[in-house]
């Protein structure tokens, strides 16, 4: 699937991809630059819900994020 960057360097993701990775409006997307390429990872929900606990540190990095994010969203 191929997308064309505007002049502001935005571009549009395809809708099936929207809907296979559950991006909507407002969704944080993360870039990865490395190897010659970009990579980019929505950051949703369901993703920080299912990452939650695969460091051992029982859901305290998950809150700490989310009281970070709330305090970003009041700025």
């Amino acid at each position: 699937m191929d997308s064309v960057v505007t002049t502001k360097g935005q571009i549009v993701i395809p809708s099936k991809l929207r809907r296979k990775y559950g991006i909507k409006s407002g969704t944080i997307i993360h870039f990865y630059e490395g190897d010659g390429e970009i990579r980019i990872v929505p950051i949703t929900h369901e993703m920080v819900k299912s990452n939650a606990g695969f460091m051992g540190t029982k859901g305290k990095l998950l809150k700490a994020l989310m009281e970070e994010k709330k305090r970003e969203r009041e700025l």
